[in-house]
């Protein structure tokens, strides 16, 4: 099993791109460009695969004030990482989904963890991905972004799975202190043939020039090359447009054989001709 963990208090990035690559994902961090007046780096992130057990988990946090509230969130997900690990070892079902969702929940709404948020400085959206199978779950409070690239999703003018939420955190003011919490999920099934992942921080889309805001430029970006130099791009691009913000990245690729839902009068597309199936 791969793992990584960072928050931005540790390392800032501040005018040095940066890209970390495990054997299965690739991670880009930019903590802004200084000349724009950018000191410190709120952003975190955190990435786990186990090929054996076939799951990816990915988390990306943009906190703001101070990057106190992405630390104690990144404590309590690592606190608790022994119990998500073995939960995502079992098999795949719709079941095991809500329990999945449950259990993300019961985490984030511990009565000593949000104890120890309202001690902090600040507040952080987060961001949770999770690969099991064919099937790929997302769990969102806040407005970082989820996208998922494919050439069959992209002739429909869909790459992006998620919707921004502004006014839901975790942190001093949280929303999973309220009665009920304020949160979106997802679990969507992925399509026969070469699926990229990608989670980023509103740093990419909110770039000076907006060279990004539309989600075609950025599945352009990685066309016909590898993850590690798709990111590359990104965050070549973001330096040189003059970005404030921090921004943070992570990103894989899922091959699937298995041949996904279509509607009853629609043309399936033959495995061979399916890009990225061998």
């Amino acid at each position: 099993m791969e793992e990584f963990d960072w928050v931005g208090s540790e390392e800032h990035f501040v005018d040095r791109p940066d890209i970390w690559k495990m054997q299965k994902m690739a991670i880009g961090r930019f903590g802004g460009n200084s000349a724009a007046g950018q000191t410190k780096n709120e952003d975190a992130c955190l990435a786990w695969a186990n090929p054996e057990e076939d799951w990816e988990l990915a988390m990306i946090m943009d906190a703001h004030d101070t990057a106190e509230s992405a630390e104690v969130v990144m404590e309590q997900f690592l606190a608790h990482q022994e119990e998500i690990r073995s939960f995502l070892s079992m098999d795949v079902s719709f079941e095991f989904f809500q329990s999945l969702e449950a259990l993300l929940l019961r985490i984030f709404r511990q009565k000593d963890f949000l104890a120890t948020c309202r001690e902090i400085q600040g507040e952080t959206a987060c961001l949770i991905t999770i690969r099991k199978g064919k099937h790929l779950y997302w769990f969102s409070v806040g407005d970082c972004l989820l996208y998922l690239f494919h050439p069959e999703l992209a002739e429909m003018g869909q790459y992006q799975l998620n919707q921004r939420h502004f006014y839901e955190w975790i942190g001093r003011n949280n929303s999973f202190a309220q009665p009920v919490p304020s949160f979106s999920s997802g679990l969507r099934e992925l399509r026969q043939g070469r699926n990229q992942i990608l989670l980023a921080t509103d740093g990419l889309t909110e770039c000076p020039g907006e060279p990004y805001k539309e989600p075609v430029n950025i599945y352009d970006q990685f066309n016909g090359i590898n993850e590690e130099d798709g990111i590359r791009n990104l965050l070549e691009t973001v330096q040189q447009q003059g970005v404030r913000d921090s921004v943070t990245l992570v990103t894989w690729t899922v091959d699937v054989a298995e041949k996904p839902l279509y509607a009853s009068n629609q043309q399936t597309v033959r495995k061979e001709d399916s890009w990225g199936v061998e």
